[in-house]
């Protein structure tokens, strides 16, 4: 009886009660554990944002060099150079192109002078060739006139015209002219004659 009794005096279900009761703590602390997580990560985003940020932001310009009252000096005295550079270039493109044109006028004036010069020799060329032929024609009109018709015409002229002919003739021709002269005058021409044989040359 009391057996019965005790088997009497348990409630079915209670197992099933603590087994929910059981679940429902789990889901709580499940649940405040996911609420944890999510305001961790939204404490801790704008840290992480901040830092890909900076990890991404350009790196930030260096300080400037200097003001603009300690940099245009420098800029004014590097366009003064230039300009100087520039002006020393066109002063020897100036001088290389005016020595240019003195240099073909000097050319040309050298061969127009070297004409001038060529046509000269070729007229004097022509001058003593005609000159030559015509103290030759004299020579031998003197030479073939008589000493004593001959004689007082190289009386008259200067003593070395006058040997400038007699050395032209044959020596008896003017071996007898000369003996026409008067002693003075044959001195003087024989003397003319005696030096230019002395400095022609010899064998």
């Amino acid at each position: 009886m009391i057996a019965v009794k005790a088997r009497k005096s348990r409630r079915p279900g209670r197992g099933v009660l603590f087994v929910i009761a059981g679940l429902m703590a789990t889901s709580g602390i499940i649940r405040l554990g996911l609420g944890l997580g999510e305001a961790w990560a939204v404490g801790t985003a704008p840290a992480v944002a901040d830092a890909a940020s900076a990890a991404t932001r350009p790196a930030a310009c260096p300080p400037s060099l200097g003001t603009d009252a300690q940099i245009m000096p420098l800029v004014n005295a590097m366009k003064a150079r230039e300009e100087r550079v520039a002006q020393r270039e066109t002063a020897v493109a100036n001088r290389a192109a005016a020595l240019a044109l003195t240099d073909t006028a000097v050319t040309a004036k050298l061969a127009a002078l070297k004409a001038a010069e060529d046509s000269l020799s070729a007229k004097l060329t022509l001058a003593d060739g005609a000159a030559e032929k015509d103290v030759s024609k004299l020579t031998a009109v003197y030479e073939n006139m008589k000493p004593k018709d001959a004689a007082p015409i190289f009386q008259q002229m200067a003593p070395e015209f006058a040997a400038g002919f007699l050395g032209r003739m044959k020596p008896e021709s003017a071996a007898m002219i000369l003996a026409g002269l008067t002693p003075e005058k044959a001195y003087t021409v024989s003397v003319i004659l005696a030096g230019r044989n002395a400095n022609a040359p010899k064998n």
